[in-house]
């Protein structure tokens, strides 16, 4: 018979499975970084970076958010409300932008939305719709970080697993959404004139 030190701790999937589903329910709202990801896959460019930075910056954010910051912040008031003050700003404003960019509704403006097409200026938008939107950090430090603080031990690292797999699987399949479209168009025949497709 198995000691009871060296049995799993039955709090571990529990904990996984609600980080996975806390992250997943607030990721998949369409947000400033999900339709980039989106852009780049209309214009496959540099989609596998772009998807990859997304990734990394959540899994760090939850990370931070888990293991203190998120306590931090949230025990500040002020900083709390200038959060979600700065986020609701920075979404209208890139809102706005959007929205002229979609009624000019040139290419021109699609490409320069998402970073001039060059792969340093996609991750460069990356990284400033990540850090630069308060809004992400009441999402994933504040309130994931908040709810995997409140764990321990093994569990907390279950929790935190989950959110980064959540993460993970959704950035994966927005990026590879538009191009799994477009390889199904790609499959039709077209005239007799071959068609190229790449996921990435």
């Amino acid at each position: 018979m198995l000691s009871p030190s060296l049995l799993p701790d039955p709090a571990v999937p529990a904990a996984l499975l609600q980080g996975a589903l806390m992250m997943g329910g607030l990721i998949v709202a369409i947000g400033a970084q999900n339709a980039l990801v989106l852009r780049q896959g209309v214009m496959r460019a540099h989609v596998l970076p772009v998807v990859l930075l997304c990734t990394l910056s959540d899994w760090l954010l939850v990370a931070l958010g888990v293991f203190g910051l998120g306590a931090l912040i949230a025990a500040q008031p002020l900083l709390l409300e200038a959060f979600r003050y700065g986020g609701a700003a920075f979404l209208v404003a890139y809102g706005w932008r959007a929205a002229r960019q979609a009624w000019q509704g040139s290419a021109a403006g699609l490409q320069l939305a998402a970073g001039g097409g060059s792969l340093g200026g996609a991750l460069s938008t990356t990284l400033a719709l990540t850090y630069l939107n308060p809004h992400v950090y009441l999402d994933t430090v504040v309130l994931v970080g908040g709810v995997g603080a409140q764990h321990a031990g093994a569990a907390q690292l279950g929790f935190v697993a989950g959110a980064w797999l959540a993460s993970a699987a959704w950035f994966a399949l927005l990026g590879s959404a538009r191009s799994a479209r477009r390889a199904s168009c790609a499959r039709r025949p077209h005239g007799g004139r071959s068609t190229h497709w790449s996921p990435w």
